[in-house]
């Protein structure tokens, strides 16, 4: 993957989504209309965090490569270089998965 070439701002993550699984536990196969969006994703690229009131930038919980839950409708969506992507503040990210 070529490297992405976004710089989030303040407290945003840029996050990949996971693909969305393609078939139920029992094997059926479901079409594109019928997935879940994928609330699973890769996080790709972190901002320097938030600003405080002292002046100070706050330290963000997530890094790049760690991957993540977030809101189903949470984030903004955008294809940049042919990649979906999204981007979340970092209080729309529910919970890091270790």
């Amino acid at each position: 993957m070529a490297k992405l070439k976004i710089n989030p701002l303040d407290d945003r993550v840029v996050v990949e989504p996971l693909e969305s699984e393609q078939t139920t536990a029992g094997g059926i196969v479901l079409p594109d209309s019928a997935r879940e969006k994928q609330q699973r994703g890769k996080v790709l690229a972190v901002g320097p965090g938030k600003l405080l009131e002292n002046g100070d930038r706050g330290q963000l919980a997530v890094a790049v490569g760690d991957e993540v839950i977030f809101g189903k409708y949470g984030g903004t969506e955008l294809e940049i270089d042919g990649l979906e992507i999204k981007i979340l503040r970092e209080s729309d990210i529910l919970a890091k998965v270790v």
